[in-house]
């Protein structure tokens, strides 16, 4: 039994949710339009405003696609309507990042810079030279080019010094100690 699965899905107003014989579902909303096609072994219901998500059957590749498909369906729907937004920060000093049209520009101690362009769909933005926020309809979209930013200079457990997610939380390590006495 799957209890996310299981969960109903409301449609908040002004977001339209198309469903296509074919399984391919378009939600339009103020934000943006996404567009997606699911397995045929999975099927929508709709009623006014609420959507459930149905299961063909209960075998185990079935029921882990019920989850999976509705949490899908549900960040869609939360992606046009409000959006995803992932905050990083840039720790270390000289460390700093700035926008040159689409294209993010970091100096992080590498002896040159590193250029990143953003994907479509994804906006990038440095409010100040230290942090970086990345927004965008598509949860899967923002995340993984969050990802890819801080994949560039991984905060190291010494110092602390790299790009990291504004909530995580870096576990230090203690330096040498050979030679205090």
């Amino acid at each position: 039994m799957s209890r996310i699965g299981n969960k109903l899905i409301i449609v908040p107003e002004g977001v339209t949710v198309d469903i296509a014989e074919d399984n391919t579902v378009t939600v339009t909303g103020a934000k943006g339009t996404l567009v997606r096609q699911f397995s045929p072994v999975i099927s929508f219901e709709k009623n006014e405003n609420e959507i459930t998500v149905k299961r063909s059957s209960e075998e185990k590749h079935v029921k882990q696609l019920h989850g999976t498909t509705r949490a899908l369906l549900a960040n869609m729907i939360t992606g046009v309507h409000d959006g995803f937004k992932k905050e990083l920060e840039i720790v270390g000093i000289g460390y700093r990042a700035q926008m040159k049209g689409n294209t993010l520009v970091l100096n992080i101690g590498f002896s040159h810079q590193v250029e990143i362009e953003a994907e479509e769909g994804v906006k990038i933005e440095t409010p100040n030279a230290n942090s970086i926020i990345v927004s965008g309809i598509s949860k899967e979209r923002v995340g993984q080019m969050a990802a890819l930013i801080r994949s560039k200079k991984k905060p190291e457990p010494y110092k602390g010094k790299g790009i990291k997610y504004v909530d995580e939380r870096i576990i230090r390590k203690e330096g040498k100690t050979a030679g205090k006495k």
